[in-house]
């Protein structure tokens, strides 16, 4: 999660969901407010409908790694994490570098979108937000850890490998 502070004093919380092979911002769920529990559940939704199509599932478990806060461990959480078949996996305490990928993102975000950005309301930065993701995931934001590809460019590289075999 990334917290933007607006010139005006209001503050943004924006929550994402990464895909750790191909570093997708698969979903993202943005608010003037707190982020909730029924907040990261659509997310969840979110990112495996753009993942594995709408209304599907992986055909296996697949983990799901977020931070150890309380919208992510309730109950309601998990059990939406089960029905998606996904393993929720919290990060261990007082170990960046296990959230290394999300940090990466955050910071590239900041760097790359937020830092040249209109923050002077929470009303204009949640209309630039959905903007900010899909550069980050289009060919307009190469990645030097994908080969100096976008994530969707890797992405499709490596579905076009898989389809040679």
């Amino acid at each position: 999660m990334l917290e933007i502070a607006c010139w005006n004093g209001e503050l943004v919380q924006l929550g994402f969901a990464l895909d750790c092979h191909d570093r997708e911002a698969l979903a993202h769920v943005e608010a003037p407010r707190d982020l909730t529990g029924p907040d990261i559940q659509a997310l969840m939704h979110r990112a495996v409908g753009s993942r594995f199509g709408a209304g599907a599932r992986p055909d296996a478990p697949i983990q799901w790694l977020s931070d150890n806060g309380s919208i992510y461990t309730a109950l309601d959480t998990l059990i939406t994490a089960e029905r998606l078949h996904l393993v929720p996996i919290t990060t261990p305490a007082a170990s960046p570098q296990s959230n290394g990928m999300s940090e990466a993102f955050v910071n590239t975000l900041r760097r790359d979108y937020l830092a040249g950005a209109d923050l002077s309301t929470a009303e204009i930065v949640l209309g630039q937000i959905p903007g900010c993701i899909g550069d980050y995931n289009a060919p307009v934001a190469p990645h030097s850890a994908l080969g100096y590809q976008s994530p969707q460019q890797y992405r499709g590289t490596q579905l076009s490998a898989d389809l040679t075999w």
